[in-house]
């Protein structure tokens, strides 16, 4: 989707400006406890401190107040104060029940601060980004060290939770929906589904612009992937309108992985880094003209459409950004034309090349083809079958085919148990997963624990166009490829012309 139209024409003359940080502002307020429970939540029980979404219905005035002085700085885009404003965040403090709420008054705060700005100069529109965060849980990523397959979530309770924040995001009158500081890419997903959702009961969703964290000089996420490993998985996003990369790294330590992104996405681009890396104190030292002075660089090299300021950013950082990138072209989007190439990923990305060698698909993880991994399946010996997987890759294997399908098996389950299980494996995650099944049920339950692009194997017309097209979008939302086979409603095709007429009418 499209940025909105106004968007779009200030784009095409100027980089545009994302604001700063908003809890380093909250914390410079010294608040009391007083001030986040406000009347309203005088006699809660248990500490409420810290909880800053919270302050959107008691303290809105201070909330509009660092709106206003973003903006006075000279930002365009404005972030929501919504950023742990999700169930399983606002949980921790019982007010899990008011999170469409908090998303609602505060797009409703920061859309009435944007309008001021928009109505004193009509040349300049100011956008207001609904800010949803990364969440506490990391559906890729056990919590418990000594059960690597354990999830403290759900995929369908996060997209939940999600799709509640979008609910009071949009209501409040936002103009996109920006997934931001995302270290765990299932987790994005999850949220992708909660978009697409509301997308398809409303009609509409607003555009999506998603930032991802490189957590440090490895180049990859918290959750193992590679910057291009986690632009194949996430493009096939609904609506998605620009990605960029913000927070953990300063602009110095971003630079080469800034460079990297622009020349991946055929999107625009947002940057948005620290101010530079924490000290002893957990306190962030680049000075505004530091920042400045280096984004202003990216932006000569033609890297950035929108830059901004994360952790440890002030009106100050902003102001100094603003005036660096000033009379500065836009980043030319229309000059990445990436190949149309087959792409997956896992940790890493694989992409199948006219002269690539031949693809190897290990099937040693299949309880219909070996009678090895079977038996340790049934036996639970999780240990010993996640050791076929790695003895595949090791021997080559460029994708790993899992099939669990069995009768004697809950087969849901085990490929739910299975596969988180070898998320926690660098080396196997590091290639993509096809998930094998003749039942559907068990194909979803696969596609919620891949981070990476997978590939289903496989959808069919058997059961008429109907059903396939139902399995065919369900796949897309979950962002996999797709093996068709060669069945239609009358059986199997016996001859190339069979084949040929079923994949064109698939």
């Amino acid at each position: 989707m499209p940025l909105p139209t106004q968007m779009a024409q200030q784009l095409s003359k100027r980089i545009l400006v994302i604001d700063g940080a908003m809890a380093t502002q909250i914390q410079a307020a010294g608040l009391q406890e007083a001030d986040y429970r406000g009347a309203r939540f005088a006699d809660a029980s248990g500490a409420l401190t810290g909880c800053n979404d919270l302050l959107c219905l008691t303290r809105p005035d201070l909330i509009k107040g660092i709106h206003r002085s973003y903006l006075e700085a000279g930002a365009d885009i404005i972030g929501t104060n919504t950023f742990n404003a999700t169930p399983v965040s606002m949980d921790d403090y019982g007010l899990g029940h008011l999170v469409e709420e908090i998303n609602r008054e505060a797009a409703q705060l920061a859309r009435g601060v944007a309008d001021e700005f928009s109505t004193a100069d009509p040349t300049r529109p100011r956008f207001v980004a609904g800010s949803i965060g990364p969440t506490r849980a990391t559906l890729s990523l056990s919590p418990d060290v000594n059960d690597p397959g354990y999830r403290s979530n759900t995929f369908q309770e996060i997209a939940a939770g999600y799709y509640q924040q979008i609910e009071g995001l949009v209501d409040g009158g936002v103009d996109l929906l920006l997934a931001e500081t995302v270290f765990d890419t299932l987790t994005l997903k999850s949220c992708l589904w909660a978009i697409a959702e509301y997308a398809e009961r409303h009609g509409q969703a607003p555009p999506l612009m998603i930032s991802v964290t490189i957590t440090d000089r490895s180049g990859r996420t918290l959750s193992g992937q590679t910057l291009e490993a986690f632009w194949v998985s996430i493009q096939h996003a609904r609506g998605l309108a620009s990605v960029g990369i913000n927070c953990a790294l300063g602009p110095r330590e971003m630079r080469s992985y800034v460079e990297e992104l622009s020349g991946l996405a055929p999107l625009p681009l947002t940057c948005y880094p620290n101010a530079g890396l924490p000290n002893e104190f957990g306190e962030y030292d680049e000075t505004p003209t530091q920042m400045a002075d280096v984004l202003g660089d990216f932006a000569r090299q033609g890297w950035l459409n929108m830059v901004g300021g994360c952790c440890g950013t002030t009106p100050d950082h902003i102001q100094s950004i603003a005036r660096a990138v000033h009379g500065l072209p836009s980043r030319n989007v229309d000059a990445v034309t990436p190949e149309p190439l087959a792409r997956f990923s896992g940790l890493e990305p694989l992409t199948l090349r006219p002269d690539s060698n031949f693809t190897m698909v290990g099937e040693r993880t299949n309880v219909t083809g070996s009678r090895r991994f079977a038996r340790l399946i049934k036996s639970e010996d999780h240990e010993a079958a996640v050791e076929v997987a790695r003895q595949q890759v090791e021997g080559g294997a460029n994708i790993i085919d899992v099939n669990l399908d069995e009768g004697l098996l809950d087969s849901e389950a085990e490929m739910l148990t299975f596969l988180n299980r070898i998320a926690a494996e660098p080396d196997i995650a590091a290639v993509p997963v096809m998930v094998d099944s003749s039942n559907f049920a068990v194909i979803e339950s696969g596609l919620r624990c891949l981070q990476g692009k997978g590939i289903v194997n496989s959808i069919s017309l058997k059961e008429g166009e109907d059903v396939f097209r139902q399995q065919a979008r369900i796949v897309r939302r979950y962002g996999a490829a797709v093996v068709v086979m060669a069945f239609d409603e009358h059986g199997q095709a016996v001859d190339i012309d069979g084949r040929l007429q079923i994949y064109d009418r698939a």
